[in-house]
């Protein structure tokens, strides 16, 4: 939370004791002008402070700013002091299901009002005019269940349909639900885990929070609390008919005490009736179609009634011009990375006896920042602080005077909103929740069988969580979890249509013949790997020197906090550098994941002992994109960096060549073209490679004879096949970087055909939360004919269109309006794969999507759900589509979650065969003990060729026949 200083500094404030003094009666309007940056949210939380007893509803313009002035609200009072009440993503009459996120925050936020728990809400125009369960139906949505409750299961999973939850296999995010035998696992709003419910017969025998990525327990609770999944979603259950929970409706407002402050961040009049003529429209447009939609006035609140219905509240307005109140509060000054500017500001507040904070999103920045400061000689002159608002501000009435910088704002980056995840994050290779019930497993020493659930057994006065197998004869297997290790998902290198596996014996001798038999194949293998490990190990490489003083400022500068698995890879790439021979490592994680920060950090290493680094990608836009990442992350330090690709004219490009022949450049990025004979590096020390099965076999084999000598590591989100074999089979270092950033959401990927009203409604959706579409296209000829389409669907959109052939300087520019949101919808071709970053696009159409391999898809469906919103993927494809082209597809729409790309590239080998890459002499093998089974045995042969090891026996397990 940040400094004290702020709220104290705001209540001493003339304009704020007037604000107070002046507090609007129902149905009159106080303006207040001269708020910059957060200086809003500091006046509202200094307000909230001052009247408890009041209810305060912010209206911010667009959903965005309502979540940054949300989290404003919780940096200053806390997490979770104010409520989100948001408006829905999806349109009026829109087929398919709500954003559950979205859902189940105004579930909650009702909720807290019901219960007196909420004082301080924000929420849009838009959100205000949507309609709920009224205030006296809502409490009949709710479900109580408590240890002891006689309830029949199939009764409650009943009622968890009607309340929205989906029923599934494993719950995996919040609303669904999930049957076994006696157990039922729910994950509802307003919980913070998921739950375990047990019963006996009919009673609840015991309720138990569990973790959503291990599907383990967590700790004991007596009773649960469930709320529906989303508002509407008895209606949408039961075919459009009303309940009578549901039947009569209402808007926030009359949830709302007369006494409530309703305050305007923005000027919206007129957004009330833009927003009742859309909905009008839509209605219109759905009857036209042959539909039977409900009146809008049963969904929105028609524009002049909710106009009215907020004149009834006190309420004040924020004016940028002339308000009835006028603050003295000023922006803060323009800093832009320029340090010695920071310090002069510094000295200047100093002298003129102001007090200066500056708040910063992490303890890495603070403490980067306390080191520049005392460097500067003005390490007395402000106060750091840990803390995060959206903009600083300078109060010049306060006494003293107080500056307030935030981090970002200096350093000039975006501010990260934290935002609570409800849903698996990554998905954990041994992760027992990635085994659904009836799949075949292998189990080390026991052969394959199938997974029938998990089990509570008692031993003694204690009780364990077991996985129970299904082995030939009905005898069962129990393993306990923490033994997770054991077990392998059987998977095969066989087509769909081949017989499934033998199911073993408990104790018999066929499973032992099959390891025996696999493991002399295996053995014979492996000696023409090891000979070319050992070459490899025989090169000789250079030796770089342990982390300077300027590494650890540089990596403490990120703004954001390094997770888990990146420390680990920065760990396992400063190891490798730091060792004799060639580094070759693979660092695969999904899009986002922050493979480039482990590239920068590793290049900086490279340039500080002398080395120059080259930034191999696919693409120019990719190149372009890395350019701009690494010059803003090394802003600071004396790195020259530069880019060679078509974006660069021939002089450019002439200069480029010299100076990296000259060593004048540090760090060049650049396409295919960095490999080109012509290129000379003076102290070439490290080649980064992004996705690099992107390129072709010619720029393969130049690499591989550079690998010999200098260090490589190789970045991707869906590594090929091959890659991703060797990674396991030991000849190539690979690091999984697999835990999500926090606010990331799976991605909705929908495969249907082409379809106006869809696509109308995709558009729609995205533009309406002010966001932005990616529509790929990859037919030149036609592209320019789908753009029209695409803005004759949506007038209101800009449309941009974006290909190869396209003039450097032409398709540049469309790039940068498109980044820069003058452009809302790009029709592009498949050039955008790789490089575009641009949080705020998050609905992806995808044309002829059977026309692209699968890790393609993969890499162009990264493009969206890059920020805490709910991303949708729309694949287009004709009814006739291939069987294969249909798998690849489905096998998309499957793994929507995070870090689902090393498993995509599993599944991509499962789809092609094992024997393409290990060998058809293998590929029988691999069938009879299952592919996860079979790279487990040569991980082992591998080691203990290497060295003679054994592995460790196992521990027994419970055995019941």
């Amino acid at each position: 939370m940040p400094h004290p200083l702020l709220l104290q500094a705001f209540r001493s404030l003339p304009a704020f004791r007037e604000t107070l003094d002046a507090l609007p009666a129902p149905g009159d309007m106080l303006a207040v002008s001269g708020l910059p940056g957060s200086a809003p949210a500091v006046l509202v939380a200094a307000l909230h402070r001052a009247r408890p007893e009041r209810i305060w509803t912010l209206v911010a313009p667009t959903p965005d700013a309502a979540e940054q002035t949300l989290a404003d609200l919780e940096a200053l009072l806390g997490e979770g002091a104010a409520q989100l009440y948001p408006q829905r993503e999806s349109l009026p009459y829109e087929e398919g299901e709500p954003h559950l996120e979205i859902g189940g925050a105004r579930v909650e936020a009702l909720e807290a009002l019901l219960a007196g728990r909420a004082s301080l809400l924000v929420t849009t125009p838009r959100a205000l005019q949507e309609l709920a369960p009224a205030v006296d139906g809502i409490a009949g949505l709710r479900l109580d269940l408590s240890v002891g409750d006689e309830i029949r299961l199939a009764e409650l999973a009943e009622r968890l349909g009607t309340m929205g939850f989906e029923r599934v296999g494993t719950v995996e995010a919040v609303g669904q639900f999930a049957l076994r035998g006696g157990i039922l696992d729910v994950f509802g709003f307003g919980t913070p885990e998921p739950a375990r419910i047990e019963f006996w017969g009919d009673t609840i025998e015991s309720i138990r929070f569990f973790d959503l990525l291990s599907q383990l327990s967590l700790r004991p609770a007596e009773s649960l609390q469930l709320l529906p999944v989303d508002l509407r979603a008895d209606a949408v259950r039961s075919g459009g008919g009303q309940s009578a929970a549901t039947d009569a409706r209402c808007s926030l407002l009359e949830y709302l005490p007369p006494f409530s402050v309703v305050l305007h961040l923005a000027d919206v009049t007129g957004e009330w009736e833009r927003t009742w003529t859309e909905v009008c429209r839509l209605h219109e447009a759905e009857r036209a179609r042959g539909g039977h939609p409900e009146a809008p006035e049963r969904l929105f609140l028609p524009g002049k009634e909710c106009a009215r219905r907020i004149a009834a509240f006190p309420q004040l307005r924020l004016d940028p011009v002339q308000g009835d109140v006028v603050f003295r509060i000023d922006p803060p000054p323009g800093i832009d990375r320029r340090m010695p500017r920071l310090a002069e500001v510094l000295r200047e507040g100093s002298v003129a006896g102001e007090h200066t904070l500056i708040l910063c999103d992490n303890q890495g920045q603070l403490d980067r920042l306390e080191e520049l400061l005392d460097e500067l000689g003005v390490g007395a002159g402000a106060t750091l602080a840990l803390g995060s608002l959206g903009g600083g501000f300078v109060v010049s009435d306060a006494s003293p005077p107080l500056r307030v910088l935030t981090d970002h704002e200096i350093f000039r980056r975006s501010r990260r909103v934290r935002r609570g995840r409800r849903f698996r994050g990554a998905v954990a290779l041994e992760s027992i929740a990635a085994l659904k019930p009836g799949e075949y497993v292998v189990h080390m020493d026991h052969g394959i069988g199938r997974f029938r659930g998990l089990e509570r057994v008692r031993l003694g006065d204690a009780e364990y969580e077991t996985l129970v197998i299904e082995y030939a004869g009905g005898e069962t297997l129990r393993v306990p979890v923490h033994r997770v290790d054991l077990i392998e998902r059987w998977v095969s290198d066989a087509d769909e249509d081949a017989p499934p596996p033998k199911v073993h014996r408990i104790g018999g001798r066929d499973w032992t013949r099959t390891r025996q038999r696999t493991q002399k194949a295996i053995h014979e293998m492996t000696a023409e790997l090891l000979q070319l490990y050992a070459a490899r190990e025989a090169e000789p490489g250079h030796t770089y020197p342990a982390d300077t003083r300027w590494q650890r400022e540089m990596e403490s500068a990120f703004l954001f906090e390094d997770t888990p698995d990146q420390r680990r890879a920065t760990e396992d790439v400063k190891r490798d550098m730091e060792r004799a021979r060639p580094m070759d490592r693979l660092i695969c994680g999904d899009v986002g994941y922050g493979k480039t920060e482990i590239a920068i950090r590793a290049a900086f290493k490279a340039v500080q002992d002398g080395k120059q680094v080259a930034v191999l990608v696919p693409t120019t836009i990719l190149a372009e994109q890395h350019l701009h990442t690494f010059s803003a992350r090394l802003a600071d330090f004396p790195v020259r960096i530069a880019a060679l690709s078509r974006f660069r004219t021939a002089r450019e490009q002439t200069e480029v060549l010299r100076s990296v022949a000259a060593g004048e450049i540090d760090v060049v990025v650049g396409t295919h073209r960095l490999l080109s004979g012509d290129v000379h590096f003076r102290e070439l020390g490290l080649i980064v490679v992004d996705e690099e099965q992107r390129f072709g076999v010619k720029h393969k084999e130049r690499l591989k004879q550079l690998r010999k000598t200098v260090d490589v590591l190789t970045l991707t989100a869906t590594p090929i096949p091959r890659t991703l074999q060797f990674a396991l089979l030991g000849l190539r270092d690979m690091t999984l970087i697999q835990t999500p950033p926090r606010d990331r959401q799976p991605i909705i990927t929908h495969v249907l055909p082409w379809s106006d009203a869809v696509l109308e409604d995709a558009m729609r959706r995205e533009l309406d939360r002010g966001g932005q579409v990616f529509f790929v296209h990859n037919r030149v000829e036609s592209i320019d004919t789908v753009a029209k389409r695409a803005g004759d669907l949506v007038p209101e959109a800009r449309v941009g269109v974006a290909h190869g052939q396209m003039k450097e300087s032409e398709l540049e520019a469309v790039m940068s309006r498109f980044i820069h949101g003058e452009l809302n919808v790009l029709v592009a071709t498949a050039i955008i794969e790789s490089g575009l970053d641009v949080p705020s696009a998050n609905t992806l159409i995808v044309n002829r999507a059977d026309h692209f391999g699968l890790a393609q898809l993969y890499q162009i469906r990264g493009r969206v759900g890059r920020s805490h919103h709910r991303a949708y993927c729309y694949l287009l494809v004709p009814d006739d589509i291939s069987e294969d082209a249909e798998k690849r597809l489905r096998v998309l729409e499957h793994y929507t979650e995070l870090g689902s790309g090393y498993h995509i590239a599993l599944k991509d080998l499962e789809l092609r065969g094992a024997g393409n890459i290990l060998g058809s002499a293998q590929s029988g093998f691999v069938h009879a003990v299952g592919f996860d089974t079979y790279m487990r045995m040569v991980e082992e042969t591998i080691r203990q060729m290497r060295g003679g090891e054994k592995a460790a026996e196992p521990p027994l397990a419970e055995v019941s026949v």
